[in-house]
């Protein structure tokens, strides 16, 4: 079902986002639940969580019945954590 999650992420999620300069990653599939990180734009957007709602759970759900649910995850990724450590890098 992992594969088939970044699979309908990367075809029917990702194209709906990229209009808003983001998109959306897989970043753990636990008891038939998907934790998805909004990325790019959609990272820092204040809606996200409607995005997940009212977006990625309904495309998500609709093609994987067997999936129970969909949660932002908000945990901060480790490209932006490498990027603030060059940022801070630079101005010491």
């Amino acid at each position: 079902m992992e594969e088939r999650i970044k699979q309908l992420l990367e075809e029917k999620v990702n194209p709906l986002l990229a209009r808003h300069y983001g998109g959306a990653e897989l970043t753990a599939l636990e008891n038939n639940v998907a934790k998805v990180r909004m990325t790019g734009a959609c990272g820092s957007c204040p809606s996200a969580q409607y995005t997940i709602e009212d977006v990625v759970k309904q495309i998500l759900m609709e093609a994987l019945p067997e999936l129970e649910d969909v949660v932002l995850d908000t945990s901060v990724s480790d490209d932006l954590i490498d990027m603030a450590k060059k940022i801070l890098r630079k101005e010491v």
